[in-house]
């Protein structure tokens, strides 16, 4: 008969999402002897490894990655039977990881978190700015529980909702000579000196999707955050499509131009991505409520 116990699926859990049995026992305030003797009759009783170490780091072995969406299931289960035990419904607590592209991480967190954090102040919440590839790789090792992101995501294991709305604008320096022409056409960017971002972020995609439909132009440099291709366009190096919200204050103050671009389709949507074998308790359930009050 299994005895699994509720204690060796916290550590389980706590282990995944820290990476070793040290921070996973400071974490659940146990020692850390006692931490790695509840793995490890974890792992005698389902008889194969959970975790692989790499470089002084522990890491889901295949079985822990198909074990681990239902251990967390069970502990937040776990924790909506105790809220209802002391009539505590509203007060949720626990922890949340969030993944956020770099548009939405850097300039809509607000947006994003400010409903949640403040309907819910007692719980964790831990937000990781990256492109749209690595969060859904993110989402797909469970290293994050929910995803904000920019670009398209097709996976047969993900549920992808659309949160908002958005678009990107070609932007140059107030004193490039593009800002001179009073009505711009496709003809006008001939050899024009273009910033990206990096390969894998849905914006790089997008931008790439604009640059085919003009005359062939020249890429001067690739830099992997927003910010840095704003300051690198007001310094002149380049023009660049950047997101709206990341324009405003250096338009408002003159160093930035939005050149008007008609012919070009910049827009895209902001989507919320879940994992579908990720257990949609309250702490989830409130998060995605929270971005439908914004969005409405």
């Amino acid at each position: 008969m299994i005895g699994i116990s509720f204690r060796q699926i916290e550590v389980f859990a706590a282990i995944a999402a820290t990476g070793s049995v040290r921070a996973a026992a400071e974490r659940l305030f146990v020692t850390q002897p006692a931490a790695s003797m509840a793995l490890a009759e974890l792992e005698r009783q389902i008889n194969a490894p959970l975790f692989d170490r790499m470089r002084g780091r522990l890491h889901l072995s295949s079985r822990g990655k198909e074990l681990l969406p239902a251990a967390r299931e069970i502990i937040e289960r776990m924790h909506e039977i105790l809220r209802e035990a002391s009539d505590a419904k509203a007060t949720l607590s626990g922890e949340l990881r969030v993944g956020a592209s770099n548009t939405v991480g850097n300039y809509l967190v607000g947006e994003l978190l400010g409903s949640f954090v403040g309907a819910h102040p007692k719980v964790s919440l831990t937000v990781s700015v990256n492109n749209t590839r690595n969060i859904v790789e993110g989402l797909l090792e469970h290293n994050i529980d929910v995803g904000c992101v920019e670009g398209p995501v097709n996976h047969p294991l993900l549920d992808v909702q659309t949160w908002r709305n958005d678009a990107l604008v070609v932007c140059a320096a107030a004193h490039h000579p593009l800002t001179l022409t009073r009505r711009l056409g496709p003809k006008h960017f001939k050899d024009a000196k273009w910033i990206l971002r990096e390969p894998g972020s849905a914006m790089r995609a997008l931008s790439q999707q604009a640059l085919n439909s003009l005359p062939r132009g020249q890429i001067v440099l690739e830099l992997g955050q927003v910010e840095a291709i704003k300051q690198a366009v007001i310094a002149g190096l380049g023009i660049a499509c950047l997101p709206v919200a990341a324009t405003a204050d250096a338009v408002a103050c003159g160093r930035l131009a939005i050149l008007e671009t008609p012919f070009l389709d910049l827009h895209r949507r902001l989507s919320l991505v879940l994992h579908k074998a990720r257990y949609r308790g309250a702490l989830i359930e409130a998060f995605v409520a929270s971005l439908d009050m914004v969005s409405s």
